[in-house]
């Protein structure tokens, strides 16, 4: 290609050749070569139009979905290996799925308990399958959704004002100052470890009078007539152990206030229910949470234990398997009668109250005041 020159802005009316940088020698070290492939065609005013797209965008949405296979599970490594221990295979998302069925049940069909009316702007921060992303996209066709996770894994076919992007949290958020109106979270416990970063991105991207609401299932179990499964006792426990090893403790109604409170979030509210494990309760709604539950035993054992007891507690594949197995049995087992907190918290950004003055305010001088300034000036009443 020949060198297209032109005249210098400057005074010397140097005729510079693009390809060449004229610098002098000693910041030739720091000089970006630029790639002139693009730039071949005149008719291509954005890279897009060069074919970037197809290129270079194939190639990192190729790496965005890379994968490591551990104990027939596939985990996904874009940002990390041990960044989620949580799988991200077919099996996890259909589970997924179940599970927001689950908890929509338990808050009686609500996606969501924060007082936010006509929400505008709406985050839902590691989104997963992007179900209630979708959901709350078709509850507030008004709204602009965005869903964020760390894998790509949500469908294409979604309402037309949502949107997901593959992110991570706990980098700085790309969004500006009081963006959004509302802000949801939700089971993030085990996968987030740099908690007061991740609250302060929150709170600097909601807007004033804005809601955050986190909402995340206890690793606690409980039984009102003491009927806890051993091997599922057990389970629970280690979860809750593996999670402190990592730095990433189990939720509790004192931890949820603490991350809203910290970082300035007001009118804090909390709720909890019960998520029964296996259909026992007498209620019938409470009895379809449970048989739900049971039916995403197995598969959930797996899915929260198998990377957090063989990497982090060092048990071997087929102890942790085993242990998964026999807690998904007692799920199960219609004499145990278990059941885990479910936490719902929210919190408001306060909005700033100033003394706004107009400007007929600002220049009002009341008639003392004139007098005043009469005297001073020798010009008072006569």
């Amino acid at each position: 290609m020949d060198a297209t020159k032109y005249d210098s802005a400057s005074d010397s009316g140097l005729e510079v050749d693009p390809r060449v940088a004229r610098v002098s020698e000693s910041y030739q070290f720091h000089q970006i070569e630029i790639d002139f492939f693009q730039l071949e065609d005149p008719d291509a005013n954005t890279y897009f139009d060069t074919g970037f797209r197809t290129t270079y965008s194939a190639s990192l949405t190729s790496s965005i979905e890379q994968y490591i296979y551990e104990n027939g599970r596939r985990y996904h490594t874009y940002y990390g290996e041990e960044k989620n221990p949580m799988p991200t295979d077919e099996q996890e998302q259909e589970r997924l799925d179940i599970h927001h069925e689950i908890l929509s049940e338990i808050l009686e069909g609500e996606l969501y308990l924060a007082p936010v009316s006509n929400p505008r702007k709406v985050l839902d921060v590691g989104t997963g399958t992007g179900i209630w992303a979708i959901d709350m996209a078709d509850l507030h066709p008004e709204a602009e959704v965005t869903g964020t996770d760390l894998s790509p894994i949500q469908p294409t076919w979604v309402p037309p004002n949502l949107r997901f992007e593959v992110d991570d949290a706990e980098k700085e958020w790309p969004w500006d100052e009081d963006y959004f109106d509302f802000v949801h979270f939700r089971n993030l416990a085990q996968s987030i470890s740099d908690w007061d970063y991740m609250m302060s991105q929150c709170y600097r991207c909601t807007e004033p009078g804005g809601y955050v609401e986190l909402a995340e299932l206890g690793f606690e179990l409980f039984s009102d007539d003491d009927t806890n499964g051993p091997a599922f006792e057990k389970f629970i426990k280690l979860l809750a152990e593996a999670c402190e090893k990592i730095g990433r403790p189990i939720a509790t109604e004192e931890i949820l206030r603490e991350r809203l409170a910290k970082v300035g979030f007001q009118d804090i509210q909390i709720k909890s229910f019960k998520q029964p494990f296996g259909p026992w309760p007498k209620d019938q709604r409470m009895k379809r949470i449970g048989a739900m539950v049971m039916m995403t035993a197995e598969g959930g054992t797996q899915a929260y234990g198998m990377a957090l007891m063989t990497r982090t507690l060092g048990m071997s594949a087929e102890e942790a398997s085993t242990l998964c197995r026999e807690a998904a049995a007692d799920v199960a087992n219609k004499n145990y009668h278990s059941y885990t907190p479910y936490y719902v918290a929210w919190g408001r950004k306060p909005v700033a109250t100033q003394q706004v003055k107009t400007s007929e305010e600002d220049n009002a001088m009341s008639e003392e005041e004139l007098l005043g300034e009469d005297d001073l000036t020798g010009e008072g009443n006569e």
